[in-house]
């Protein structure tokens, strides 16, 4: 499974449940690396659908895409703030 590092204690041992015990609350209004990671992978696991995830925490489809790149271009430091806008800076000049 793709990304299962993310989360160690619940992607590798192949437990749902301990991962959708993780998720974040649904009134998250502080969106850390750790919580967004999680948000990714439980949609990439199957444990939430991509629109589960987006109603849940009130994201646009957008939003949570741009987490998955962010993950997937940059690894789970890529979904800090500051380094989005580094590697937003350093993805235009590719013709983006």
């Amino acid at each position: 499974m793709p990304h299962a590092d993310l989360l160690p204690n619940a992607a590798t041992l192949g437990d749902v449940s301990a991962l959708l015990a993780e998720l974040p609350s649904p009134d998250t209004k502080r969106w850390v690396v750790r919580r967004k990671a999680v948000v990714v992978q439980a949609v990439r696991n199957g444990s939430l659908t991509l629109q589960e995830a987006c109603q849940r925490y009130k994201l646009s489809e957008e939003e949570f895409h741009a987490w998955q790149r962010a993950i997937d271009r940059h690894g789970v430091p890529g979904l800090r703030v500051t380094r989005l806008q580094i590697y937003r800076d350093t993805d235009e000049p590719r013709g983006k």
